[in-house]
Formats: C-alpha cells, sequence, structure tokens
C-alpha cells in the first residue's frame, strides 16, 4: 500500500513520525510533496521516504492520498491532481472547514472514496485527537485503516460530520487555549516569584496530570475538581475567582465563535 502525502509541513510530518514509529507502514510506503527543496530535503533526512515536488506525481502513486494542506490551498491543489487520482484511491483531506460535499464538488467525480479528518497539533508529540468522518463510497474496512493511521499518533475517532465543527472547536483549536492558560498560571507563579522556566514546567505538568486523569479514571471532571477542593482550603478559594470571573463561559463562548467560524469556511 502506497501512502501519500501533498504537504509536508509539521502537522504532515507528524503523522509520518507515527505511522513509522507504530511501524503502520514502512518508510519505502510512503511519498510526499512540498514546494520547497528545504522542506523536501527535511523530511528526507528526517524519515527516509520519497519526497517530490510534483503533487501529481504523489497522486498518481498513492493508494491512499493525504491532502495535508491548508484550506485556503486545498482547491488549487485538487485542480492539479483531479485528474491524476485513481478511482480506487482512498483520499483523506485534512482541512478544517472543508466538507465531504465540497471535497465531492472539487475533484467533479462522483465514484472517488472521501474521508474528513481533523488532527491537532498534540500530533508532534504523539498525543494528537483526531476526529474522522467518511462519505458513503468508503468501505467499513478503508475506514478503519484511517482510523488506525491517524490513531498511531495518538486518539482517532469516528463521528458523524455533523460534529466535525465541533471537533474543530473542542480539540483541532483547543491547544491554544490549553497554552492560554499555561501561560496565565506560569505568569500567576512568576508574580509569587517562582523563575519563569520553573513556572512553566509546573504549569505545563499539571495541566498532562489532569487531563491523564480525565481519561484513565474516568470520573467525571466535576468530581475530580471537587477531590481538589478541600473545605476551607486555598483551592476552592482560587475557583471562587474563577467562576465569579466566567471562566466557563469565556470558555464556551471561545468554541462557540472558533466552531461558527469553521461552519462558515
Amino acid at each position: 500500500m502506497k501512502i501519500g502525502f501533498i504537504g509536508l509541513g509539521n502537522m504532515a510530518a507528524a503523522m509520518i513520525g507515527g505511522m513509522l514509529g507504530k511501524g503502520l507502514a514502512k518508510a519505502g510506503d510512503i511519498v510526499g510533496s512540498a514546494r520547497t527543496e528545504a522542506t523536501r530535503n527535511r523530511i528526507e533526512e528526517k524519515y527516509a521516504i520519497e519526497t517530490v515536488s510534483d503533487n501529481r506525481q504523489v497522486a498518481q502513486a498513492a493508494d491512499i492520498l493525504f491532502l495535508a494542506v491548508k484550506p485556503l490551498m486545498l482547491a488549487e491543489v485538487i485542480d492539479e491532481i483531479r485528474n491524476e487520482v485513481r478511482s480506487d484511491c482512498l483520499i483523506v483531506s485534512i482541512a478544517a472547514g472543508r466538507s465531504l460535499d465540497w471535497l465531492k464538488e472539487a475533484f467533479g467525480r462522483e465514484e472517488l472514496k472521501l474521508v474528513r479528518c481533523m488532527p491537532n497539533t498534540p500530533a508532534l508529540v504523539m498525543e494528537g485527537c483526531t476526529g474522522i468522518c467518511a462519505g458513503e463510497e468508503v468501505p467499513g474496512e478503508a475506514l478503519d485503516s484511517v482510523v488506525a493511521l491517524m490513531a498511531s499518533f495518538g486518539k482517532a475517532s469516528v463521528v458523524p460530520e455533523r460534529l466535525m465543527d465541533a471537533v474543530v472547536g473542542v480539540s483541532g483549536s483547543s491547544p491554544a487555549y490549553v497554552f492560554l492558560l499555561i501561560e496565565a498560571m506560569a505568569d500567576g507563579a512568576v508574580a509569587a516569584g517562582m523563575p519563569r522556566k520553573q513556572a512553566y514546567e509546573f504549569a505545563a505538568q499539571s495541566v498532562l496530570g489532569s487531563a491523564k486523569m480525565v481519561l484513565e479514571t474516568g470520573l467525571h471532571p466535576g468530581e475530580l475538581k471537587d477531590m481538589v477542593c478541600s473545605p476551607g482550603g486555598t483551592t476552592i478559594q482560587a475557583v471562587k475567582v474563577l467562576e465569579e470571573k466566567g471562566m466557563r463561559a469565556a470558555v464556551m463562548d471561545a468554541m462557540e465563535a472558533c466552531i461558527e467560524k469553521s461552519r462558515s469556511m
């Protein structure tokens, strides 16, 4: 099976690293294209895969073709490769805001098997979270293959397409919200006298550990929060301030704006 990547940016590199690291593909199974020679050289040196400058060459060779380009570039790329893709190729887009119907119209070919994925940047450290939906033309075993490939660098779940914009809000864009939280927590520690580097480590590790507790204990986040809030203690005072400042509402409003933007793209 030949896996093709059009676009070899950070997300594509993370995906390739996960597939190779989990043994789901060998370097010789993967070919990718990028516009710049510097990008191609960097990916070749790191992963030993074949890289080319011609997107059409990748499209012709691929059994599974990942379109790993920005949404604004997707129409241009599809226009270039639409007649080069084989009818039995499985096409996987990771562009936000581009529906299966949009992809089908852009390719102008009814028979193509199309999949949408929304990974996020923690894929760079093999802790990604990816939502996946597929067109009716995609067989179950083909969808299973995509899920396995995307799970090689984190968690991957199939969702109905109507929830893909919510996936953008809750995982695709949310690392930025978490980074803001870590930065704010560190700033508070720095204000209390802690060296900044150490403050970032404490804040980041606390977020990492808290996330693992949610995933591994299966307890409701509210229950875990209550476990930290001792009667008359320090934590409940901090939680009181966050509630007064409207932290929950601010996060929900931010996600609503993010989701609405994804819907309108």
